[in-house]
């Protein structure tokens, strides 16, 4: 018998609960646009110190950069050599010691002669303090079979500068240039690849675009410091390049 034959008042029907609309699944957080490499700084107002700016590396160099209109200081242990040098180079370039030249730069190239190294840089810790470093040395050694590299007990010039000055931002570059086409005037363009190495991505793209500024020059980044001793010792190869060749041979990477 059901409930309305026995009189009983009928239940209404219960509503089935109301369920909540659906949610739509969170959207993941856009990812930020990957930077471009070749998104470099501007570094046309930065002082750039030589040390070892006496030298033909160093003399090179600081021509080039100074042509390009960069405000250059080279130094040297003597005031007076670098004031001379200085005058000889022309395009704005001054002349000063080692630390006055550490001081008064925001960059500082380090181009001094391997054997002098560490001496250097232990002398002017205090100078460097907070700038950032440029290691263009190349710890070669010669015998009657030519040039060789030499793996100092860091493991590069670099990492030797890196050890000894704690408080300064060094990066390694430069090693790869002629000193006979960088002094050469009549010569407008250095054609080749500045490898670049360092710890800091913000400092190796200022380095990158200090190179750039060079005319023919581009600067590709090449990893870290503990990468340094393969490229310093290239520079062997390339000398024996050079002998052969009568040539002033540089580097070129190619796809990037």
């Amino acid at each position: 018998m059901t409930s309305t034959d026995s009189g009983s008042t009928p239940t209404a029907p219960v509503a089935a609960p109301a369920q909540a609309p659906a949610q739509a699944p969170a959207k993941a957080p856009a990812k930020a646009a990957a930077k471009d490499p070749w998104d470099l700084p501007d570094v046309s107002g930065l002082v750039v110190g030589v040390l070892g700016g006496t030298g033909d590396q160093g003399r090179g160099l600081a021509y080039r950069l100074a042509l390009a209109g960069q405000k250059v200081i080279i130094g040297s242990r003597a005031a007076e050599r670098a004031e001379t040098a200085a005058t000889e180079l022309g395009n704005g370039v001054e002349g000063a010691d080692n630390a006055e030249c550490a001081r008064r730069s925001d960059v500082i190239i380090v181009a001094v002669p391997w054997d002098g190294h560490a001496k250097t840089l232990e002398s002017l810790r205090e100078e460097l303090t907070g700038k950032l470093v440029i290691d263009c040395v190349n710890p070669l050694g010669f015998d009657k079979k030519g040039a060789y590299a030499l793996k100092p007990e860091e493991g590069s010039a670099a990492e030797q500068a890196a050890l000894l000055l704690p408080d300064s931002r060094v990066t390694a570059a430069f090693h790869h240039l002629s000193a006979v086409l960088l002094q050469d005037p009549s010569v407008e363009r250095i054609d080749t690849d500045v490898l670049v190495l360092g710890e800091a991505r913000a400092d190796t793209d200022l380095v990158q675009a200090l190179a750039s500024r060079i005319p023919g020059m581009r600067g590709v980044f090449a990893g870290r410091l503990r990468n340094a001793h393969q490229v310093e010792s290239l520079v062997a190869n390339l000398i024996s390049v050079n002998r052969r060749y009568k040539a002033h041979a540089g580097l070129r990477i190619t796809d990037v």
